[in-house]
């Protein structure tokens, strides 16, 4: 429900509703009445048969669309009619695995009869990237084949909750691969080793999203990866190791998104990722903290375009001047350029929310996540000062998990009655707190009435509107103009 201040009361709003269901249609006008129905006419338009537009479409475009169906609806196409019977096999095939037999002799056999049946090309091949370690002369044998000619998506996924017999040690991709070079756009590469053998010589002109999930790699490795990309746009760095650092160096790079590696069975004596280093990312809209209790180090050193930045939490350096763990009392940096932040607070401190309007004074949209209660808002007198001197562009808000406590009241306030461009203020309230008298009680304790931009709306919703940080899972993910946001 949304709340305009000034507006009419809740009983008004009711009213004014139920009057608005009830009201009777227009007259219709003369001509309309006078339009009498042939009645011979329309039978003769009931016998018709339907038209069917989609099947009149060119062979190109509806082998388009079924290239972008799931696997089996796509092949399921064949029985449609005749006029479709061919599209699937003249079609890029879409080898998606997810959702195909979990038996992983029935999901083998599974994928060997569609190779053998489909005559390419190949758009996109997603399997389990424990196929690589399990059956690797069948991965080898899958990708050689001429119904992946051209491939464009190779993705050896991680899949959640599976526990393979035996932990068997990473082993490089097969070379088979690195046959679609060239023609390759998106990449995730899955539980297996990245050598320097491996990397050596290999070029990826076309290739937009890459993605490393539990790969172990080496930190000259990754920086010769990413150079040999050059016109690659999303990362994701997902639980890697075999390097203590990771630099990062591209100028055509948007969007990087990280979580740590936290052990998944192999040798505890690989090196593990714990610092991130932007070194010049002239493109960098976007950086993605993934897990927000993961300790990882972060440096930002030139990327001028950064825009988005979250989770803020932990320790991170931008322009070589240090934001230390939250709260601190003295974060001097200013990054201009950042518009959408998400802070993880533990305590809703209104000091440290001034620092950080301080240090990004250009912000327009502010994502927060408290993880404990606590009030730290004596801020009316104490921070008068400060207030007067904040040039707050502040055009969005979200509050998650609100309850209406007193240090959120609190919290929420202090921006209700100093953020002069506030457009819209959003409140995330779990189902058992969304009542009338809840949200009656909340207009008068938020001082709606008192509200420094005029024209600010507030809102008081129990559909999840942020994203949780495990939901960022895939480099598609990354691939958003605001990815904090959940998808609608």
């Amino acid at each position: 429900m949304e709340i305009e201040p000034g507006g009419p009361s809740f009983k008004r709003l009711a009213a004014v509703d139920c009057r608005e269901e009830s009201q009777a249609p227009m007259p219709a006008s003369p001509a309309t009445e006078a339009a009498v129905p042939d009645p011979a006419a329309t039978e003769r338009t009931a016998q018709l048969p339907p038209i069917d537009r989609i099947s009149n479409l060119p062979d190109p475009i509806l082998g388009e669309i079924v290239s972008l169906l799931r696997t089996k609806q796509g092949a399921r196409t064949q029985v449609l009619s005749t006029r479709w019977r061919h599209i699937w096999r003249s079609a890029p095939l879409n080898l998606d695995c997810r959702r195909l037999p979990d038996d992983e002799d029935k999901l083998g056999r599974f994928v060997s009869r569609i190779i053998s049946t489909h005559p390419g090309p190949g758009r996109r091949f997603r399997v389990p990237a424990y196929c690589l370690q399990d059956r690797a002369a069948k991965v080898d044998a899958w990708l050689r084949s001429p119904a992946l000619d051209g491939l464009q998506e190779l993705d050896f996924c991680h899949v959640y909750n599976y526990r393979p017999p035996t932990v068997l040690p990473l082993a490089p991709p097969p070379a088979s691969v690195f046959r679609f070079s060239l023609t390759l756009r998106v990449v995730t590469i899955g539980r297996c080793l990245l050598p320097d053998s491996t990397v050596q010589g290999l070029h990826l002109p076309q290739l937009k999203q890459l993605g490393l999930e539990r790969v172990s790699i080496s930190e000259g490795m990754l920086r010769n990866l990413i150079a040999r990309c050059p016109a690659l746009e999303c990362l994701l760095i997902y639980y890697i190791f075999g390097l203590r650092c990771a630099r990062i160096n591209s100028s055509s790079l948007i969007s990087i998104g990280v979580r740590l590696h936290r052990g998944s069975g192999h040798d505890t004596d690989e090196l593990q990722f714990r610092e991130l280093v932007i070194e010049n990312a002239p493109c960098l809209e976007r950086l993605l903290r993934v897990d927000i209790l993961d300790g990882l180090h972060v440096t930002v050193v030139a990327a001028p375009k950064l825009a988005t930045l979250g989770s803020l939490y932990g320790e991170m350096y931008l322009n070589s001047t240090v934001i230390q763990r939250l709260p601190n009392d003295s974060l001097t940096m200013v990054a201009g350029a950042v518009k959408v932040l998400a802070v993880d607070i533990f305590c809703l401190d209104i000091k440290t929310t001034l620092e950080l309007l301080r240090c990004f004074p250009c912000l327009e949209k502010l994502y927060i996540q408290q993880s404990i209660g606590g009030d730290l808002n004596l801020w009316k007198r104490k921070h008068q000062g400060i207030i007067k001197c904040l040039d707050i562009r502040l055009k969005t808000i979200i509050m998650r998990s609100y309850r209406g406590i007193r240090a959120q009241i609190n919290f929420a306030t202090f921006f209700i009655l100093n953020v002069k461009v506030l457009e819209l203020m959003t409140f995330e309230v779990d189902a058992e707190h969304y009542t009338r008298g809840f949200l009656a009680e909340q207009r008068k304790e938020l001082l709606l009435e008192k509200r420094a931009s005029r024209g600010a709306r507030f809102r008081f919703q129990t559909s999840r509107l942020l994203r949780c940080y495990s939901e960022i899972n895939n480099v598609r993910d990354l691939d958003l103009s605001d990815p904090f946001l959940c998808k609608r």
